[in-house]
């Protein structure tokens, strides 16, 4: 008989309700290497009692030792220790915090949401609650296989990662109820605040984001700019007072050069450029942030320019062809200033053949945006289907697909007839958009406002007075 795999760390017995982590921490750092010894450890302190029922009351001893084997069992899965009973690095980290259990606890939050699934487990529990559908093992096997996790019928292991989780106050008592609050700041992800731009105006602000958003270092006119942050941060810009009203103090604070064009006819923009002072000060924080929630191998890709990214795709190693996909994808949605919320199938799962990530906004009204990028030539209904599906589980209003190919009639065909009779919204981008982006980022705002003017004119209604809106 096959033992069923888990997407999920097993943790029976391994639970704060039976274990103290602090004291646990320290029979490992006294017995290392030695299996056998940490198992008596284990079982003295916490099992040595152990209630048994009349069957098991003949071989209690064996049945305590499997309890204390199944604690350790849960230490492996978790990555606390190796199988010879060695800390990991994870696991040194947490001893060294053992005497500071807030800091802990967080550590150890952290760990499990970033490393053992813990982020989809979590985004699955408050797109339940939203939904207003009941928690229970049953149904919670069933949403989280919709997002590619999987755990044995009859186990508990979200039982058992919520039970830590509660510990850092990520998920609330006894329910199933996220703090989003904690979540953020467990994950190091609260919003960004930069100290050092709080002099300028909003409208410079917005401008020095828009520029290091490109990810663009080579000159750039600052009229395509400046039109870019209008749109995703809703601020105005002056028509003919750009370099004294936002350019000037900027370039005086040491975060961009200017050099004025001066061929040709009228009056040329300028074209502006970031210093190494928006990497340190913009870029840097920012980076940091997702590091704490995507893959460290995709940090190097996200400062590399678009073009070597799409030339990464076209690589035959599937799984450098699949990450640099992925960061196609955050270049493209960070230019918009979009709030990464989690990857729902890595790449390796798909061969590389195509990554699909969520990304949300809280401007002006919330939405969520479902994206999904593919290495293929050619973008069909089944695959605009399978996404517009998920947005029932997923909770997503907008889908956006990316190709680096075309996109087929028929799924156009199909998007149409789903926005028609839906509010759902969906983009195509295909390859002539990324080579047009690939010049110019503020192409990305033409072809989104393409796209929106296309579902406005599908869902356009007809009003009893004749008139259409």
């Amino acid at each position: 008989m096959t033992t069923q795999t888990s997407d999920l760390p097993f943790g029976s017995e391994f639970s704060p309700t039976v274990i103290d982590l602090p004291e646990l921490l320290g029979f490992i750092e006294k017995h290392q290497g030695n299996v056998r010894d940490l198992e008596s450890a284990i079982l003295e302190k916490y099992f040595a009692k152990h209630s048994a029922s009349p069957e098991e009351e003949k071989d209690k001893t064996y049945n305590r030792g499997k309890l204390a084997n199944n604690c350790k069992l849960g230490l492996i899965a978790y990555g606390i220790i190796d199988r010879e009973a060695r800390f990991t690095p994870v696991g040194e980290k947490l001893f060294g915090l053992r005497g500071d259990e807030p800091a802990l606890y967080e550590e150890f939050a952290r760990h499990i949401l970033l490393n053992l699934r813990g982020m989809t487990f979590v985004q699955c529990l408050q797109d339940m609650v939203a939904a207003g559908e009941e928690i229970t093992l049953d149904t919670l096997r069933d949403a989280l296989a919709e997002r590619g996790v999987n755990f044995p019928r009859g186990g508990k292991h979200p039982s058992m990662m919520r039970l830590w989780l509660v510990k850092a106050g990520v998920i609330v008592g006894a329910r199933w109820q996220v703090n989003p609050i904690r979540l953020r700041a467990v994950l190091g992800t609260d919003p960004i605040e930069f100290p050092a731009l709080a002099k300028f105006t909003p409208q410079q602000r917005a401008f020095l984001l828009a520029l290091a958003n490109t990810g663009v270092k080579s000159p750039q006119p600052a009229n395509e700019v400046a039109r870019l942050a209008a749109a995703t941060y809703g601020v105005r810009f002056p028509d003919k007072s750009l370099p004294k009203e936002v350019l000037n103090a900027l370039k005086d604070a040491g975060y961009i050069n200017t050099e004025k064009t001066t061929t040709g006819r009228g009056a040329k923009p300028f074209l502006v450029s970031p210093t190494a002072k928006v990497e340190m000060e913009i870029l840097g924080p920012l980076l940091n942030q997702l590091k704490n929630q995507i893959d460290p191998k995709l940090m190097s890709l996200l400062v590399k320019p678009l073009e070597e990214i799409i030339d990464e795709i076209k690589s035959e190693d599937r799984y450098i062809s699949g990450l640099a996909l992925e960061a196609l994808a955050f270049k493209l949605m960070r230019n918009l200033a979009m709030d990464y919320v989690a990857t729902r199938l890595r790449a390796s799962s798909t061969g590389g053949a195509e990554v699909d990530l969520i990304f949300q906004s809280a401007r002006l009204v919330y939405s969520r945006w479902q994206v999904q990028c593919k290495n293929t030539a050619r973008v069909a209904l089944d695959d605009v289907a399978k996404e517009v599906g998920l947005t029932h589980f997923l909770k997503n209003t907008v889908i956006v697909v990316v190709t680096t190919g075309e996109v087929g009639q028929e799924a156009r065909r199909y998007a149409n007839r789903i926005m028609t009779d839906s509010n759902l919204a969906i983009v195509m981008i295909d390859r002539s958009d990324l080579e047009a982006i690939t010049l110019s980022p503020v192409h990305l705002l033409d072809a989104f406002r393409r796209e929106a003017e296309h579902a406005m004119t599908l869902k356009r209604i007809e009003l009893g007075n004749g008139t259409s809106v």
